[in-house]
C-alpha cells in the first residue's frame, strides 16, 4: 500500500445550496476536514509493526479522515495525524467485561467518534498500530453519519414518485437571499454534548409540523457551540450536533431528505449572546431550525 498525504487546510464553506441526488445521501454526514497537511510521506507504509519503536498514545474525537489516514484531536484542542496502515488493529470495546471484538474495517473510523490510538514511530510520522472505541460511541457515528442513507433506502419508492418535486425544489436553491425565512427553532445542549432532550425532541416535531404545512418548505439546520474549547473541537461538536437534529427530523418526525437543505456545522460563530457568562455559553449551545420558502412561491 503507497500512501501519500498533501494539501492545504480546507475553510469551513457555509452551504446553502440542496444537495443533488447523489449528495443526499451524505446530508446528515459532518462536513469532513481536511487532513493536517504535516504528513508527507511517500512509499509502502509497512504492514509489519512489531519491529518499529512505540510511539504516543493519542486520544480524542476523530476530526479528519483520509484514505490511509485520520487526524485525532484531543480534549486541549491539540491534533496529532497519524496513518493507517493494512497491520493497524482496529477494534470496537463494549460487551461482556468491556472486551476487544473481531477487527473492523478502516470504515468503521468515522468523523467525530471517539477514539484511542497506539502508536509506532515510522519516518518522523506515527503509523496507528492499534485503535478502540466504544460499542456506544460508535452506534451513534454511524447514525449520524449513515441516517440519511437508510432514510433513502426504506423510502425509495416515495423518493421516485416525488422526484420532479425534488428537482423543482433543488432548481430554486440560488442563495439565501432569495428565501423568506418563515421560522426559526433553536433547541440547546449540555456542554460538550449533542444528545436531545424531551423538549427539544417536541420542538423539533412541532417545527417539522409548521414546515409542512408550508407550500414547499424548505428546512436548513445549523450547529453551534460555545466558545469553550478548540475552533476543531467545536466544529466537529457543532456538526456533530446539526447531524442528530437532522436524523431526529427524518427519522421521528417524518421530514423528508429531499426537503432538507445540507447541514452545516458553525462552531461558535454566530453567537446569540455574551460567552463570558454560563448563561450566555447556555444559549450559544444550540442548533437553529430555519424554515425558508421561495420568495418566488410566496411572491417576492
Amino acid at each position: 500500500m503507497s500512501f501519500v498525504s498533501r494539501g492545504a487546510r480546507a475553510l469551513c464553506v457555509f452551504a446553502m445550496m440542496a444537495a443533488p441526488a447523489t449528495g443526499a445521501l451524505w446530508a446528515q454526514e459532518p462536513a469532513p476536514l481536511a487532513i493536517d497537511p504535516t504528513i508527507l510521506v511517500e512509499g509502502q507504509v509497512p504492514t509489519d509493526l512489531s519491529t518499529f519503536p512505540e510511539g504516543p498514545e493519542v486520544e480524542g474525537i476523530i476530526s479528519a479522515r483520509g484514505k490511509n489516514s485520520m487526524r485525532v484531536t484531543g480534549d486541549a484542542g491539540n491534533s496529532t495525524s497519524v496513518i493507517l496502515s493494512d497491520g493497524t488493529d482496529i477494534r470496537a470495546k463494549g460487551g461482556f467485561l468491556g472486551l476487544g471484538r473481531e477487527p473492523m474495517g478502516r470504515n468503521a473510523l468515522l468523523n467525530g467518534l471517539p477514539v484511542t490510538v497506539e502508536t509506532v514511530q515510522w519516518q518522523g510520522a506515527l503509523i496507528a498500530s492499534r485503535v478502540r472505541f466504544k460499542d456506544d460511541n460508535l452506534d451513534m457515528a454511524r447514525m449520524i453519519h449513515g441516517g440519511t442513507a437508510q432514510q433513502f433506502a426504506e423510502h425509495r419508492t416515495d423518493i421516485d414518485a416525488n422526484t420532479e418535486l425534488a428537482e423543482s425544489l433543488r432548481g430554486r436553491m440560488g442563495d439565501i437571499d432569495k428565501y423568506n425565512i418563515r421560522g426559526t427553532t433553536n433547541v440547546y445542549f449540555d456542554t460538550g454534548k449533542w444528545n436531545l432532550s424531551g423538549n427539544a425532541r417536541r420542538e423539533l416535531c412541532n417545527a417539522a409540523a409548521e414546515a409542512e404545512a408550508m407550500d414547499n418548505a424548505l428546512l436548513l439546520v445549523v450547529g453551534y457551540t460555545d466558545s469553550v474549547g478548540s475552533q476543531e473541537y467545536n466544529q466537529v461538536l457543532s456538526e456533530r450536533r446539526a447531524g442528530r437534529v437532522v436524523n431526529f427530523l427524518q427519522q421521528e418526525c417524518g421530514w423528508r431528505p429531499w426537503r432538507m437543505l445540507t447541514p452545516t456545522g458553525m462552531a461558535e460563530s454566530d453567537p446569540l449572546a455574551d460567552n463570558s457568562t454560563a448563561y450566555g455559553r447556555q444559549q450559544n449551545r444550540r442548533v437553529s431550525v430555519n424554515i425558508l420558502v421561495s420568495k418566488a412561491v410566496e411572491g417576492g
